[in-house]
């Protein structure tokens, strides 16, 4: 199969291109510009140069979107439109304008987290913009053409990076990043639609 891996620098997206390589073409892209294409998910325009850069794929795999971890006190006007913007809207944008270029029984794999579910201060943009997610996976399975399938990868905190966010995750047991991937790859390869793998939760 031919995936399109969003978001191949991070963290996450380094172990999911490390999984899918030996199996697929895996065909990588971020905003960092050290991948096969550049992409900006907060940028619509950004987003068709992209796909009409990668052309038909079989699968979309999306380890992108980053939001503001603040306090409701000191959030901004501008940080809800970030967050929504970014890791919400983002994705979104990604499977609309996807849906072209994606053949026949493909598939779209998006991004949320635990914080969809669990609450801790400075949380609720993750939250929101993880529960969306969710909620837009479940919807648009049921319309999505040709067959094509949409599931979502939703991790706890990973081991690679608790030390960073133990103070705000305090007692969350962490899982390794290469689990999370994992999910990706049932999500490609398998034939479940409207899902959210939880990982280590």
């Amino acid at each position: 199969m031919k995936v399109l891996l969003v978001g191949a620098t991070g963290t996450l997206g380094a172990a999911v291109q490390a999984l899918l390589a030996p199996r697929h073409e895996v065909v990588t892209a971020s905003r960092s510009g050290k991948t096969d294409l550049a992409v900006d998910i907060t940028d619509p325009a950004s987003i068709a140069a992209m796909y009409e850069q990668v052309g038909r794929v079989d699968a979309v795999a999306c380890a992108a979107g980053g939001v503001p971890f603040k306090t409701i006190g000191d959030l901004t006007y501008d940080d809800l439109h970030a967050a929504a913007a970014n890791k919400l809207l983002g994705q979104v944008e990604l499977v609309r304008r996807g849906v072209g270029f994606v053949t026949d029984g493909g598939s779209f794999t998006l991004i949320t987290g635990i914080l969809s579910h669990e609450g801790i201060p400075t949380g609720s943009m993750s939250a929101m913009a993880n529960g969306g997610v969710n909620s837009f996976v479940r919807g648009v399975a049921v319309e999505l053409p040709r067959g094509q399938r949409i599931n979502s990868v939703s991790p706890t905190v990973f081991t690679e990076s608790a030390a960073a966010y133990d103070a705000i995750f305090p007692g969350f047991a962490p899982v390794d990043v290469a689990t999370a991937a994992l999910a990706y790859r049932r999500s490609i390869e398998g034939v479940q639609t409207g899902q959210n793998f939880r990982v280590g939760w």
